[in-house]
């Protein structure tokens, strides 16, 4: 038995999502997910009992690098493009007043 979701329902959703929707939207939606909860029920009817439930349907490993430790950039080389600098250190912006509690 199919599940109607009717325009009420529709309008109930909006006003709980504060969407503006127009009538011509309404009715839109209102077929629009009513079809989509006849496909679910289609889908509920399939046989499933032994089947494991899968995260993925292709046999997926990890493929993540050895977490190995390297030679990081030195001070120079991590600012050599940078804008502007103060002494080892990027200089960005001051975005917080002093009255900002951060």
């Amino acid at each position: 038995m199919a599940t109607k979701i009717d325009e009420a329902q529709v309008r109930r959703v909006a006003l709980l999502g504060r969407l503006e929707l127009s009538d011509e939207e309404v009715t839109q939606f209102s077929g629009q997910l009513s079809a989509i909860v006849e496909y679910i029920e289609k889908l509920n009817e399939l046989h499933t009992d032994g089947v494991e439930p899968l995260a993925h349907c292709l046999p997926v490993h990890n493929v993540l690098r050895e977490d190995v430790p390297r030679p990081s950039l030195s001070n120079e080389a991590a600012l050599a493009n940078a804008p502007e600098r103060e002494d080892e250190y990027f200089k960005v912006p001051k975005i917080l007043d002093d009255n900002s509690g951060a």
